[in-house]
């Protein structure tokens, strides 16, 4: 109780101008003043991450800068060099992060929740934020292939059946190539790593610990090598396993600098251990290669330990239904380069929720209630049942005992996502939902209404959620219509629910407190000054419009709770289009800085529901900017190409592309199925089959397969409906409109040409 009376805030300030320093919290009275009050300023959860990441920049900066004689990772060799575009200046910066480079690909199974990480020119990191290992090729006539250092390297991925990432580099008269996979052996995952360099003069092949990863320094304290297994053990747990025996293996601290400069000067007693209380530890196997002939080395690294971190309780060896081509809708697409980046999302999305749902493999590896609803969209789409069924499972059991579906304080749209994704897991199973989802989807609902600031408070946003954080790329706290648009969908949800299971009267409330609501904020927004709101929505009525305005646009996709090309959406989307896109993507400008993927496709997914052929403008330009191996980055820096912005491969991104390419085929407006309104006229006119299913309705699974025939273009339907016959209207471009009535059964209809 005393440190309640005594005076902290001037003792605090005095002590401060003592010494000659910023008052604390003066400076955080300012800052709070550019938002709105709330009752959480700053979400627990981001410090911390902030505080975790800006600590990393700053032994990044302690570090990195002042040995630049050492190999680093890709993002370093880029980043601190003055002659490339990805150049940051870092005279006050506090710390030195990744700012220009962050993608990276995961090595993963659907149904193993380990993710070890190659960047773009194939350092791996094995463990969760842990230590890689780099490959280097040191050839005789000195012409070396050190990846990182090298402009351009190679890099793809393949299924075959199970993900492998191949990275190859290449100089005159030498390659080096590396092939990354996991495996499953005696039940745990193993990571396989394949290595050879080749070489017309000969040369020596290197296998380096590094100690650091994407993100920066990674320490590592203790390195061993047993000559008689043939392996490392890295900071006294973690093995490295080789097939054969190496020429030569060496070490260093940091006092010695990096092991690099030590396979230029023979040592004359060769170590067995090195170790470093600073924690900057490198080690090296030198491999002999003879001229004009290839050397190939085979790593693997034992995952067990890290499946145990992940899963302490081994959920994922509950049987499980095994995940295959034949269970996940298909897409067949004319255009190689599309149909790669749909089927590569496809896996992503399988791979980061095989057992908690998590936007990111590295960076984002932890739960957001956000993402994961985004995330399982699309996995119900894809047939995914059983996977959404046991994530919203966990979903239930992650609700707060108020009714606060809680991923992080001070973000007020979760609830309305978790009851709007229960709802949707109703709509395309047709299954009841469980009465404990039910339970929690009620008193999710009551959340959401008794959160809401009071009617009669005479403020522009009486009736709406709290000033909140929300989602990270609107701007300060603020009373962002993001929050109500979700909540209105989730209570319309949570009636729907309610009115299956017979609860009436609750149905009829719900029903009624989301009307009013609704009707509420369609006030607010009009009430703005049109010189605020361009006749658009901005993200608050406190805001004008900006980039955060992207987060109204939910109200259209994938709301729906406006109509097709609705004035205020339209000319919100106008806006963005006009002044917040650059080489074709959203560029959003808060936090982000970068061309952001998924907002991108979101956005497309509103000219796609309104009609508007400047959809593949979008889509296309989000091709553009997808890595080598398939994956987008939270936003992309628009000169290095790289990521600028959250993980490296984004889980939302994998979301939104594979919902996009659903809703080109089949998607839904109210109670009707729209076939074909995405489909480029491009495709057809390449002569091959264009196909699309099974995939997931409301009203049951739908396959379509346009082809040429003798007579023209005609499309075939194989519908499986839950409750007799469905009308359909097909709407394929270029092609005169189709009202089907469709039964249970195979339907062709031959396409006439439009007028």
């Amino acid at each position: 109780m005393l440190f309640r009376w005594l005076p902290w805030k001037f003792l605090i300030g005095r002590a401060a101008r003592a010494y000659g320093v910023l008052d604390p919290v003066r400076l955080l009275a300012r800052l709070r003043g550019f938002s709105q009050p709330a009752e959480i300023q700053e979400p627990i959860e981001l410090l911390r991450a902030g505080i975790i990441f800006q600590a990393r920049g700053l032994i990044n900066a302690r570090v990195i800068q002042y040995n630049l004689d050492w190999i680093w990772p890709y993002w370093v060799e880029k980043q601190y060099n003055p002659l490339d575009p990805s150049f940051v200046p870092r005279s006050f910066s506090f710390g030195h992060v990744n700012l220009t480079q962050r993608s990276w690909t995961a090595v993963g199974r659907p149904d193993v929740p380990v993710y070890p990480i190659v960047d773009p020119h194939g350092l791996i990191t094995p463990l969760y934020d842990g230590w890689s290992l780099d490959f280097w090729f040191l050839q005789a006539d000195g012409s070396h292939i050190i990846p990182s250092r090298l402009p351009h390297v190679r890099q793809q991925v393949y299924f075959n059946p199970h993900q492998m990432i191949h990275t190859q580099a290449k100089v005159p008269g030498g390659m080096l190539d590396s092939q990354t996979w996991l495996a499953m052996e005696g039940g745990w995952p193993v990571l396989h790593i394949r290595l050879e360099g080749r070489s017309a003069e000969g040369g020596r092949l290197i296998v380096s610990i590094r100690p650091y990863n994407p993100e920066g320094i990674s320490f590592v304290e203790h390195i061993g090598f047993n000559y008689g297994q043939l392996s490392w053990r890295v900071n006294k747990s973690t093995l490295i396993g080789m097939d054969q025996a190496p020429a030569q293996v060496l070490f260093s601290d940091y006092k010695r600098g990096d092991v690099f400069n030590m396979l230029f000067a023979w040592p004359k007693a060769q170590e067995q251990s090195v170790h470093c209380p600073l924690g900057l530890v490198t080690s090296a196997a030198v491999f002999n290669v003879p001229a004009g002939a290839s050397q190939a080395v085979r790593l693997t690294v034992p995952m067990a330990k890290a499946l145990r971190r992940e899963d302490p309780k081994r959920k994922w060896r509950r049987p499980r239904p095994h995940v295959s081509d034949a269970t996940v809708c298909r897409a067949v697409l004319p255009d190689t380069r599309l149909q790669f980046l749909y089927d590569n999302a496809v896996h992503t999305l399988l791979m980061l929720s095989a057992g908690e749902i998590y936007p990111g493999p590295f960076t984002y590896k932890r739960f957001w209630f956000r993402d994961g609803c985004l995330m399982l969209h699309p996995l119900l789409c894809l047939g995914m049942i059983d996977r959404a069924r046991r994530h919203l499972h966990h979903f239930a059991e992650k609700q707060r005992w108020d009714g606060y579906f809680l991923s992080q304080e001070g973000e007020w749209d979760s609830n309305g996502q978790v009851l709007w994704i229960m709802d949707r897991f109703q709509q395309f199973t047709g299954e009841s939902v469980p009465a404990s989802w039910r339970q929690a989807m009620l008193k999710g609902a009551r959340w959401i209404m008794a959160k809401r600031t009071p009617l009669d408070s005479g403020k522009p946003h009486a009736g709406l959620l709290p000033a909140g954080f929300s989602a990270e790329h609107l701007g300060p706290n603020d009373f962002y219509f993001w929050d109500n648009f979700w909540a209105i969908a989730g209570l319309r949800a949570a009636a729907r629910v309610m009115e299956a299971a017979g609860a009436t009267v609750l149905a009829t409330g719900l029903t009624e407190a989301a009307g009013e609501y609704h009707h509420r904020v369609q006030a607010c927004i009009a009430a703005i000054d049109p010189d605020q709101s361009r006749g658009g929505i901005p993200a608050s009525p406190y805001r004008r419009m900006d980039a955060g305005a992207v987060g109204s646009m939910v109200a259209d996709y994938p709301l729906q709770l406006t109509p097709p090309a609705d004035p205020r959406i339209r000319s919100t989307l106008e806006h963005l289009l006009k002044h917040h896109f650059v080489s074709g993507g959203f560029f959003q400008d808060m936090i982000h800085s970068g061309i952001n993927p998924y907002l991108t496709l979101a956005l497309a997914q509103t000219l796609l529901r309104g009609g508007d052929s400047r959809f593949a403008d979008l889509l296309h330009a989000v091709a553009s900017v997808a890595s080598p191996t398939g994956n987008w980055p939270e936003a992309v820096h628009p000169f290095s190409g790289g990521g600028c912005m959250g993980d490296g491969q984004h889980g939302w991104a994998a979301a939104e592309w594979v919902m996009l390419i659903r809703n080109m085929f089949v998607r839904e407006e109210g109670s009707r199925l729209i076939i074909g309104s995405g489909v480029l006229s491009k495709w057809l006119d390449d002569g091959r089959p264009v196909e699309f299913g099974p995939t997931s309705t409301p009203h049951g699974t739908v396959h379509m397969v346009l082809r040429h025939s003798g007579r023209g273009v005609s499309l075939d339907l194989k519908c499986n409906w839950r409750k007799g016959p469905l009308p359909l209207d097909v709407q394929v471009p270029g092609f005169a409109p189709v009202r089907l009535m469709t039964a249970d059964r195979t339907h062709s209809v031959l396409l006439s040409a439009a007028n």
